[in-house]
C-alpha cells in the first residue's frame, strides 16, 4: 500500500504514513547460540548473551544511547565481573558485534550516537562507564520470544502477533 505524502521526495514512499511497517532484513546471518537476542529498544542496544562457562547462565547486557552507559548482569541480577571502569566485558563485545551483524554498523552507531572512525569497531569508540540498567524487561521479552518456538507449526494467525507485518507486497 502506498500513501502519498507531500513532504516526501517524489520517488520515495511515505513509510511513516503507510498502513504497513517496513521490515529490514538482517545484514548478515547470525549464530544464535552465543547471542540469541539483540534489539535496539528503550534507548539502549540490549540483549541476552550466553555464558561461556555455564550453560544455565545468561547475561543481559546493554549500552545506553548517547551516554554509552554500560550494563551487564546475569539472569539472577548478579553484576558481571568483567565490566570495570568503562571497559566493555566480553558479553558487551559479543552483543555489539551481533547487533552490527543484525542491523549494520552505521545503524547501530547512529542509534548509540557514537562517532566510529573508519576501520574501527563500535566497542572501541564507546566512552561510557558502568551504569546498571533494568534487565528484567529485556530478559522477559527474550523468554517470550522463546515461547513462540514451542508453538506447533500452523498457518493460523497468532492474535498477539497480528501487528507484525507478514506478506507485505511492494
Amino acid at each position: 500500500m502506498m500513501v502519498s505524502n507531500p513532504s516526501a521526495a517524489p520517488d520515495e514512499p511515505a513509510w511513516e504514513s503507510a498502513a504497513v511497517v517496513r521490515v529490514l532484513p538482517a545484514v548478515a546471518p547470525r549464530k544464535l547460540n552465543k547471542v540469541p537476542f539483540v534489539e535496539l529498544a528503550d534507548g539502549r542496544l540490549q540483549g541476552v548473551v550466553s555464558s561461556g562457562s555455564d550453560i544455565a547462565r545468561v547475561y543481559v547486557a546493554s549500552v545506553t544511547a548517547g551516554t554509552h552507559g554500560l550494563s551487564c548482569s546475569t539472569n539472577n541480577n548478579r553484576p558481571c565481573g568483567g565490566l570495570n571502569q568503562g571497559w566493555c566485558c566480553k558479553h558487551l563485545d559479543a552483543l555489539i558485534d551481533e547487533a552490527v551483524l543484525q542491523y549494520g554498523q552505521g545503524r547501530v552507531a547512529r542509534f548509540l550516537r557514537v562517532e566510529v572512525p573508519e576501520g574501527t569497531r563500535i566497542a572501541s569508540a564507546l566512552t561510557g562507564t558502568r551504569d546498571p540498567a533494568p534487565a528484567a524487561a529485556v530478559f522477559s521479552r527474550f523468554l517470550r520470544h522463546l515461547s513462540y518456538l514451542e508453538l506447533p507449526g500452523s498457518a493460523a494467525p497468532i492474535p498477539e502477533l497480528q501487528w507484525f507485518p507478514a506478506g507485505v507486497g511492494r
